[in-house]
């Protein structure tokens, strides 16, 4: 049982983007910061649930496979699900709509006050907890089956885990663009790669993937 963490990053290490507008909560950043991932066959179906077969199928579709492989249980963020954005919202279920595309328990980290689960009918249940990074992790742990945990993000919670040690693999896919802003994965986390065997990867998109295993 592995605890993982896959991100993407720029080529200046930043794995968040800040051009978020009302109008575009998303941000045109973050779509050029993962459009070879999106544009893969695996992430067309699992995402956007388009069954068709179109989408890429070389390197980044092994990668965005390999991201869904094997996880049990998921740990992420109040940011990543979206609390932050919709603090006040008690009827906000997330960013994907009506079948996230987890289909296994999400262990949602936030310091509000407590919140039901929320189910979903392809197997994603959200569990809001206010709990240490270890506590979290624990409960993941314990409902993934046996499989892997991964700590989805976003870049602050996953540099929390990697500097508590807690992450035993680690895929970043560094994205040839400059953001020159945002949360940057690297900081404070010098001599991060000891302990780890290295190996990268360049994919057809000009995205490089490098992973760092135990």
């Amino acid at each position: 049982m592995a605890v993982r963490v896959d991100l993407n990053i720029s080529l200046d290490g930043y794995a968040t983007t800040t051009d978020q507008t009302p109008d575009n909560p998303v941000g045109d950043d973050w779509m050029r910061l993962v459009a070879s991932y999106l544009a893969t066959r695996t992430m067309r179906e699992r995402v956007f649930h388009d069954t068709s077969g179109a989408g890429t199928t070389g390197i980044d579709d092994r990668y965005a496979r390999e991201y869904f492989e094997g996880i049990g249980a998921e740990v992420m963020g109040a940011g990543m699900f979206g609390l932050h954005t919709f603090p006040d919202d008690t009827d906000w279920r997330g960013w994907w709509g009506d079948e996230p595309p987890f289909r296994y328990p999400v262990y949602v980290l936030t310091h509000g006050g407590p919140r039901p689960p929320l189910e979903f009918a392809n197997g994603t249940v959200f569990h809001f907890l206010s709990a240490s990074l270890r506590e979290a992790l624990d409960r993941a742990q314990a409902a993934a089956g046996g499989k892997d945990v991964r700590i989805g993000g976003g870049a602050s919670t996953a540099r929390d885990y990697l500097r508590a040690g807690l992450v035993d693999r680690l895929h970043v896919a560094i994205v040839p663009i400059l953001l020159g802003r945002g949360i940057r994965l690297w900081d404070d986390l010098r001599g991060f790669e000891s302990g780890y065997q290295v190996r990268s990867e360049a994919a057809e998109s000009g995205v490089m993937h490098l992973t760092f295993s135990r």
